[in-house]
């Protein structure tokens, strides 16, 4: 505060004698003398104008008001939260009393997805859901729920949704996983009545552009350095690369069909792989034909003897990824391919592979010559066993 700003009371005797204390001092330029007939008066008025200053001084101002103090401090805030913006408080408060209905009821976020996962499993219970769907929507919605720690299912807005799905520079494919799991629950929220609506509604997934025969494959001198290696080095994981590599079983060591394969699915007398329903990845029964090739590996290495999924299967394969950049699914990749080179039909590929027509044709049609072809599927165990062919229509 200035030297003219300042304030001061003392005693003054006045002509008819009567003593009053006088507040006195300098305003903006402006002498001000008051006489009250009280100290505790002047003392008074040398603090109002002493506020006048500050005021003043700091941009404050006094006003008359309804408004609480708490109430004020909000509205203060709200208008600092609008500098800048086009538009006055009144619209923006218009526009949220339009469009903003409460939901019925606040739902902490991890108490919604402990409700709805149990629902979920309800379902996989019932059959109504595959395993592998269960165990990656678990995933991703824990993931959720430590991207959002505290919050309620409410506070997801649209925005913050796109931050979580393209966190970590997160693939398209990956943006539209994320927001394919995040929409069905938040779907499932709305009708329990904790959105009033869907944040994900107006925000569609991101469009891929899809490149027909970007599948990755071994080649057929690389399938057959392979196996050569897991029969001399590691014989007991011979049925399981097997069953990947020449029938096109998936292979994920998480979710794959192969955990889920057993020997009395396989039927070396009948030529076929009965791949049922709590086998397959899409929950839809199918028959694989033995090719003659994969019936020699299995002769050589029984089910009896060496299991589908052996002890040792996470460091075998740890060791087959160091040797040959074996990449997800690449096993299952390399059959259909091959499969689809030397049958030439893209209809018996889907229904032994369990894919549609769509797909195949898409990602695997003409990345193999029929020739590489005969190749892969004339790989043989170096034991020597013979090949037993088995019909298979086309």
């Amino acid at each position: 505060m200035s030297h003219e700003n300042t304030f001061a009371v003392s005693r003054f005797l006045n002509r008819n004698g009567v003593i009053s204390w006088r507040v006195a001092g300098w305003l903006h330029g402006v002498r001000i003398r008051k006489n009250f007939k009280t100290k505790e008066d002047a003392a008074a008025e040398k603090a109002t104008l002493e506020l006048k200053v500050m005021q003043a001084t700091s941009g404050l101002r006094s006003a008359t008001t309804f408004l609480a103090d708490d109430e004020l401090r909000e509205a203060e805030a709200a208008f600092r939260r609008l500098a800048g913006k086009p538009r006055p408080l009144s619209f923006y408060l218009d526009f949220a009393l339009a469009n903003y209905r409460e939901p019925v009821n606040q739902k902490l976020l991890t108490e919604a997805v402990a409700v709805y996962v149990a629902m979920k499993e309800h379902e996989r219970e019932q059959d109504m859901l595959s395993e592998p769907y269960l165990v990656r929507m678990k995933r991703d919605l824990n993931r959720l729920q430590k991207h959002f720690p505290g919050v309620t299912v409410a506070e997801l807005t649209g925005a913050r949704l796109i931050g979580y799905f393209e966190a970590r520079r997160a693939a398209l494919k990956t943006y539209n996983n994320r927001r394919g799991i995040v929409s069905t629950f938040l779907k499932f929220a709305l009708q329990r009545d904790w959105l009033t609506d869907n944040p994900l509604a107006k925000i569609p997934p991101r469009r891929i552009r899809r490149r027909r025969g970007g599948a990755a494959t071994l080649t057929a001198a690389q399938a057959k350095e392979m196996m050569a290696f897991v029969e001399e080095h590691h014989a007991s994981a011979v049925p399981f690369f097997a069953l990947c590599l020449f029938a096109g079983i998936r292979p994920c060591l998480r979710t794959g069909e192969i955990l889920r394969l057993r020997p009395e699915h396989i039927d070396l007398e009948a030529g076929v792989i009965r791949v049922d329903s709590e086998v397959s990845k899409v929950r839809e029964p199918r028959n694989i034909t033995i090719q003659p090739n994969l019936a020699a590996w299995l002769r050589a290495c029984p089910l009896k003897e060496f299991p589908i999924i052996p002890a040792n299967l996470q460091h075998v394969r740890e060791k087959a990824v160091e040797k040959f950049s074996l990449t997800h699914d690449v096993m299952r990749h390399s059959y259909i391919s091959m499969f689809v080179a030397k049958f030439r039909s893209i209809g018996e590929a889907a229904l032994q592979a369990g894919n549609s027509e769509g797909i195949i044709r898409k990602h695997y049609l003409d990345l193999k010559s029929p020739a590489e072809a005969e190749q892969f599927f004339g790989i043989l165990p170096q034991g020597g066993t013979s090949a037993v062919a088995f019909p298979i229509a086309v």
